[in-house]
């Protein structure tokens, strides 16, 4: 006579002792912090900056510097809580710099936070700056080359 043993398995400790035997793979990695999503567009003279920060306390984890003509948002995004369960928000230091023309001063520059994004408008960043067309030379078009 063959007997069967059956056992129960509670599927939610079964997927939680799954990831508790790979997470030993995952914990020597090297560790990538959060890199926030960067956006730069001209607005009439004004270079607008806009950076993805959700879930960030603006007041205490930003900080807008200008250092020569290099503007740079850095700061910190914080977990509100400690978890050994699995996590794919991105949480530390970040760092994000944009070059401005060198002739723009820390007086033309405004920063404001709304709904997770920071945008950091530079007026007047392209008040001295005028485009130049360049010629474009097609030295393989035939015409060029009878002529």
């Amino acid at each position: 006579m063959v007997s069967s043993m059956l056992t129960r398995v509670d599927p939610f400790t079964f997927v939680d002792d799954v990831f508790r035997s790979f997470r030993p793979l995952f914990d020597d990695r090297p560790s990538v912090g959060f890199v926030p999503a960067v956006e730069t567009h001209r607005d009439g003279d004004d270079l607008v900056v806009s950076v993805d920060l959700p879930g960030i306390d603006p007041a205490k984890d930003i900080d807008v510097e200008l250092n020569g003509n290099v503007l740079t948002v850095s700061g910190e995004r914080r977990s509100e809580r400690d978890s050994d369960g699995f996590r794919e928000v991105r949480y530390g230091k970040f760092s994000r710099s944009v070059t401005v023309p060198s002739d723009v001063n820390a007086d033309s520059i405004s920063a404001e936070y709304d709904a997770g994004v920071l945008t950091v408008r530079v007026a007047g960043a392209y008040t001295s700056v005028a485009p130049t067309k360049i010629k474009v030379l097609n030295r393989g078009s035939k015409a060029e080359l009878e002529g």
